[in-house]
């Protein structure tokens, strides 16, 4: 959304759709001061805007300690000397001016009380911003408490010493007891959006007001605190595995991102043993010829969530880019925290000696139903999640392994089996497919338009088979 004007109150929120992450800037005109609220890693978009609004960030406002970014609170302090603030109860290894419970941050007119919401994570709170003091509440930037159609998710890592059951009887409390006792017409504004793995419910909106949450939101409907609990629990999808790197370095003081820096170039002959070789090109561009066991994870996608489902964040990585996307493909890995990129190939696939060249299999809808039709064995793999399957049902025989649970899961298929993997659409099969390459499956093709191009009405769909072990 575009810079917002209301009264003293300088408003935007920024949103990062391939995190699914909402970040805010607040400011007060009379006085030039201003706050940013959640920020991401790369923080020039925020220190462009304050310029131009003729506003001075003195302050980074964390709702909680995040799991599925690394946020740029670090970097914001290091370019504009602004403290950084959490809530008090957020155990942190840098320096911080925490907030209290009830706590009023002045701005000049524009008033940020503090609101402590426990729930979703022990430290959670909620800010409510009013125009100027004793004025209605203009907004609430709700963080991972309330969403647009949900709530924050009660069993992620960097809980210490709560258990899911606990932090969800704690949700139930603070959105009844914190947020419902706002007046209906505050504007809601979250810290995620539908894609995002904090909550199993949001809505592709950015925005509501409290009035509409109220009476459309499901975890908000009138309930017993059991019903509550059980409700906002089940069905919960499986955490990225990267959620607990970006966790504990959000925690720690870290290297800075330099945005603008260059990435490396790499000859082919100086790429280091052991690297991972990350392709960040088209799933068709990488099936047409790419350097054999390198991983395919598509720059166009929600590429670093995906990144950081299937490969480690202590990984060494190299990119293999499309000529003059390194640097995005640098700062995205970023924003959750992998900086280990050594440099990209230079050159590209180009640069690739014709020897270490491979295609990569993939099938149509047809030919699929053809093998399966015809007797093949073959071991069909869908990478979907959960509520994926669960609601559209799957490719008759396959098994279901998420794309976050692949690596740990590999022992329970067959690296001799000729294998095809599935997603939605093809893009989490093409990763699931050069995953399973580069640890030595030897016959691995993937579903060309995913179980979209499978359910046309004339093939057979599937409930979901049993899913195995995933602890």
């Amino acid at each position: 959304m575009d810079i917002e004007v209301t009264g003293a109150l300088v408003f935007r929120q920024y949103y990062l759709g391939c995190l699914s992450q909402a970040s805010y800037l607040l400011g007060d005109r009379t006085t030039g001061r201003a706050v940013v609220v959640d920020p991401q890693r790369d923080i020039g978009e925020y220190l462009a805007d304050a310029d131009a609004a003729g506003l001075r960030i003195e302050r980074v406002i964390e709702t909680h300690v995040h799991a599925d970014f690394l946020s740029g609170h670090l970097e914001l302090a290091e370019a504009t000397g602004a403290i950084v603030s959490f809530g008090a109860a957020a155990q942190v290894g840098f320096a911080v001016e925490p907030l209290a419970d009830g706590q009023v941050l002045s701005l000049g007119e524009v008033e940020i009380e503090v609101r402590h919401t426990p729930g979703h994570t022990p430290e959670s709170v909620c800010l409510v911003v009013r125009e100027r003091a004793g004025a209605p509440p203009w907004g609430v930037l709700t963080g991972d408490t309330l969403f647009i159609g949900d709530v924050g998710r009660p069993d992620l890592l960097g809980a210490s010493g709560w258990s899911p059951d606990e932090l969800a009887r704690a949700l139930y409390h603070s959105t009844r007891e914190r947020l419902l006792d706002l007046p209906d017409a505050t504007r809601v504004f979250p810290a995620h959006g539908a894609g995002s793995a904090c909550g199993k419910n949001l809505s592709s909106e950015t925005s509501s007001t409290i009035g509409e949450q109220r009476r459309t939101n499901y975890a908000l409907a009138p309930m017993p605190e059991e019903a509550f609990v059980a409700a906002v629990l089940d069905g919960q999808s499986t955490a990225p595995p990267y959620f607990a790197h970006a966790s504990q370095a959000n925690r720690a003081a870290h290297p800075i991102l330099h945005e603008d820096e260059p990435v490396p170039a790499l000859a082919f002959d100086d790429v280091p043993a052991g690297a991972v070789v990350l392709d960040t090109r088209d799933p068709a561009d990488f099936a047409a010829g790419h350097l054999a066991r390198s991983v395919n994870v598509g720059l166009g996608g929600r590429f670093a969530e995906m990144t950081g489902d299937v490969v480690g964040a202590d990984d060494d990585i190299v990119l293999l880019a499309d000529a003059g996307t390194e640097r995005e493909a640098r700062n995205r890995l970023a924003r959750i925290g992998f900086d280990r990129v050594l440099g990209h190939l230079d050159g590209g696939v180009s640069a690739v000696p014709t020897r270490h060249l491979r295609a990569a299999s993939r099938l149509t809808a047809a030919r699929l139903a053809d093998l399966l039709d015809g007797g093949r064995d073959v071991q069909v793999v869908d990478v979907r999640g959960p509520g994926e399957v669960r609601v559209s049902g799957t490719v008759p025989g396959a098994r279901p392994v998420p794309l976050p649970e692949l690596t740990r899961r590999l022992g329970e298929l067959d690296p001799r089996a000729p294998t095809v993997v599935l997603c939605a659409g093809g893009y989490r099969s093409s990763i699931a497919a050069s995953v399973l390459r580069a640890r030595g499956f030897a016959d691995v093709s993937d579903l060309v338009g995913g179980f979209g191009a499978w359910q046309d009405g004339r093939r057979p769909v599937a409930p979901p088979a049993a899913s195995g072990p995933t602890g």
